[in-house]
């Protein structure tokens, strides 16, 4: 079984080019291309356990979707076709014997030409899964976590565009998450070129204020997959939704705020820059949508089992 033994991963089987390979044998050569200067693309995908017995995948056509977008978006062709992706995910879980996990999809160039210009150096797709728990922790799930405005800007959408999960991109989120960590802080929000808040490291951010749940709009941030279910969620539950824009001060003052993505899932914010938010710990609204997102990930509100692919 693939585990994440603290931050060291491991498990038996890892799909490689079209293959299944031992874990110790899935490796690259120093000199291939995208370890060198970025220019490969990714997916964080996760599998859940159903109340009926029955391991899914959540969103799983739209997650392979945009890793091909990705692809296109920096000029990657990957030479395997969304299918051939798809069952690779669902087998790379079987193989590893996974009933929850965590599925890491990336296309990234190999070795060959050096130099900003890959040439025509191979595009290489592996696909591994692992076990993996709460990213922000479980304490952090049930009473929030504390975040701080980074002193690192988002990427501007026209410095490099914001659509793709790109790795080099990463970098950012990397310089702007230590910094977090290292002042106390469980995560950093980052703000766009304008001084507007954008996102977190890896997630998108909801503000909740008197009712009204708002979130930046996607020039600006990627186009999360658990965003775009909470918005259809929240809505369903009857909350009047906001794609707009957002100041700092915004966060200060807000009744709740959550954020979003695959690995962090549905996790609240306490506190920002040491203003407390609300009443210092998960909003109702915020616990509210929570507990949907995760009857949905499980089967136990069959509404959304469109949303499942099952193992």
């Amino acid at each position: 079984m693939a585990k994440n033994a603290g931050n060291s991963v491991t498990g038996e089987e890892i799909w490689l080019d079209g293959k299944f390979v031992k874990w110790s044998d899935a490796t690259v050569h120093v000199l291939t291309h995208t370890l060198h200067y970025g220019l490969g693309v990714f997916e964080g995908i996760r599998c859940y356990a159903g109340v009926d017995g029955r391991s899914s995948v959540f969103r799983l056509p739209e997650h392979v979707r945009r890793l091909f977008d990705s692809a296109k978006i920096n000029l990657m062709e990957i030479p395997f076709s969304e299918e051939e992706i798809a069952e690779a995910t669902l087998e790379s879980l079987r193989r590893n014997h996974l009933s929850e996990g965590y599925i890491r999809p990336l296309a990234f160039i190999g070795d060959g030409a050096m130099g900003l210009h890959p040439g025509k150096n191979p595009v290489r797709v592996a696909v591994i899964a692992w076990e993996w728990g709460k990213y922000l922790g479980e304490d952090g799930m049930a009473k929030g976590i504390r975040a701080k405005i980074s002193t690192f800007s988002r990427h501007h959408v026209n410095a490099k565009m914001t659509n793709g999960k790109t790795c080099g991109d990463y970098v950012n989120s990397i310089l702007a998450k230590r910094e977090a960590l290292l002042d106390g802080y469980d995560e950093a929000i980052m703000l766009d070129g304008q001084g507007l808040v954008s996102e977190c490291t890896g997630e998108n951010i909801f503000v909740v204020r008197d009712g009204v749940i708002r979130t930046p709009p996607l020039y600006s941030v990627l186009d999360g997959i658990t965003r775009a279910s909470m918005l259809e969620v929240a809505a369903a539950c009857g909350y009047p939704v906001r794609e707009s824009q957002m100041t700092r001060d915004d966060l200060y003052v807000a009744d709740e705020i959550f954020v979003t993505g695959t690995a962090a899932e549905v996790t609240p914010i306490r506190e920002v820059d040491h203003r407390t938010i609300g009443a210092g710990r998960r909003g109702p609204i915020t616990e509210e949508l929570q507990k949907a997102f995760f009857d949905i990930v499980t089967g136990a509100d069959a509404r959304y089992d469109r949303w499942r692919t099952f193992v």
